[in-house]
């Protein structure tokens, strides 16, 4: 119960501040071209409380998931005649008060993160650039020639990209050929790699990881790592003379070994070590396979530092970007049926990130806050019927023909998108309860792919 209760306040305070921000985006707008305001509301259905000011009656809503603007004269016949009266506006006026609200979001998410770096700035130091430290066997990248060693130098167009740029490129072109430049041994070739689905979790995976260090993160009592004495922390060098230099070295040498012993090189502080061991077969997770019992981790190098409010709102802007082109590309992946629709998160799902991201402090909660605020802006603008991006659509298309599109088109869009809406909110909450008993959580996977600039 304590754990329900945790997870509603932290999605309360997150989607809180952003459902706020963009109704005071259409709220300021309103009243800047004078626009009466009947009803501020945070939250949807019966008045709960509130107060009123003015004109404007400032209230929350039994369902709090939510909220809106109520302007005078928004519905046709509702006070068609009042000077005040959205309808009675000039569309250009209209489509800013529409805007508005997704604008909003979008400075939310830009002034987070500026905020945050002026603070606090985390960069991952890549030590190893774009080498490549491992192919998985038979992965769309082993397929395609690229092999452990080989130097990412080209990407999609792209000169010198960071494993940033590969990760996020890769998690959305699924089924998407990608043109990769790699350097091997002084010479460059080039080779077309197109990522599969990841069923597990929901995105694309070409099958390669950086070259990073490894080290030891967990340990499993009573099976042959732990008893041959490695300790969380360890640094791993090398399995049976195999350099180590990805998290999936040692795994996949161990699931192959047969039961064979197998022989491993590792560090604590200045002293090398080597020890043998047997690997035993266990079955875990429904399957069953060799093991040592050991989890393995990348020890990174991390630079902490503060940035002042220039360099801090340029790196926000890219950041926010990156996060932009992600959303869009995973959106157009699940329109053209490339992605599955299960990467869609609903309440459950976003209440548990929004819990794990305040557990682990300030730096990972206000990072979802922008990409969620950034989420809602771009699905806002969407041309979904009752969004802000219908009503924006609607206005650019009756500025283009001079002329206001017919009533009944508009009550059928609406009646439409209602229907829509509802269906949705089943559909994501359905993949809420599905990813609560078999859990894939995609955004967390997507903001660690991203987090090499926080």
């Amino acid at each position: 119960m304590l754990a329900i209760l945790t997870n509603f306040w932290w999605l309360l305070v997150l989607i809180g501040v952003m459902i706020l921000v963009h109704e005071l985006g259409h709220f300021w707008a309103a009243r800047a071209f004078d626009v009466k305001v009947d009803i501020f509301s945070f939250g949807f259905g019966p008045r709960l409380f509130g107060f009123q000011r003015g004109d404007t009656d400032y209230r929350f809503s039994l369902f709090l998931f939510g909220g809106y603007v109520k302007m005078a004269g928004d519905q046709p016949g509702d006070g068609a005649d009042d000077p005040r009266g959205f309808l009675s506006k000039p569309r250009w006026q209209r489509l800013i008060v529409a805007f508005s609200g997704p604008f909003m979001n979008i400075v939310l998410a830009v002034a987070v993160l500026t905020g945050l770096y002026m603070v606090r700035y985390e960069r991952i130091i890549d030590d190893n650039g774009t080498v490549i430290g491992h192919v998985m066997p038979d992965s769309p990248a082993a397929k395609a020639g690229v092999q452990a060693g080989d130097k990412i130098v080209r990407l999609n167009g792209q000169d010198n990209p960071d494993w940033e740029d590969i990760v996020t490129t890769a998690v959305a072109s699924v089924g998407r050929p990608m043109t990769v430049s790699y350097e091997r041994q002084g010479h460059v070739f080039s080779a077309s790699v197109t990522p599969v689905l990841d069923e597990k979790q929901g995105f694309g995976e070409a099958g390669w990881e950086g070259q990073n260090v490894i080290e030891v993160g967990d340990l499993t009592a009573g099976l042959p790592a732990a008893s041959a004495g490695l300790q969380k922390g360890d640094l791993l060098l090398k399995v049976n003379d195999t350099p180590i230099h990805s998290r999936f070295t040692l795994p996949e040498i161990i699931r192959h070994s047969e039961g064979k012993p197998v022989t491993i090189v590792y560090s604590r502080g200045k002293l090398e070590h080597t020890v043998a061991m047997i690997p035993v077969y266990r079955n875990i997770d429904g399957g069953s396979r060799w093991m040592i019992g050991v989890a393995t981790a990348v020890r990174w190098h991390i630079e902490r530092t503060k940035l002042g409010f220039p360099a801090a709102l340029g790196e926000s802007l890219k950041q926010n970007r990156k996060y932009a082109t992600l959303i869009v590309e995973m959106l157009r992946g699940i329109v053209e049926r490339r992605m599955p629709a299960k990467t869609l998160q609903g309440p459950v799902g976003i209440a548990k990130e929004a819990t794990q991201a305040a557990e682990q402090g300030p730096t990972a909660f206000l990072t979802l806050m922008a990409m969620v605020s950034l989420n809602l802006a771009i699905l806002n603008l969407l041309p979904i019927p009752i969004l802000d991006g219908a009503m924006i659509l609607t206005l650019l298309i009756e500025m283009a023909m001079g002329r206001d599109i017919s009533m009944s088109v508009k009550e059928n869009m609406l009646k439409v998108g209602f229907v829509f809406l509802m269906m949705l909110m089943v559909f994501v909450l359905y993949n809420d309860i599905v990813r609560r008993i078999t859990p894939g959580m995609v955004m967390s996977t997507v903001s660690r792919s991203l987090g090499t600039g926080l």
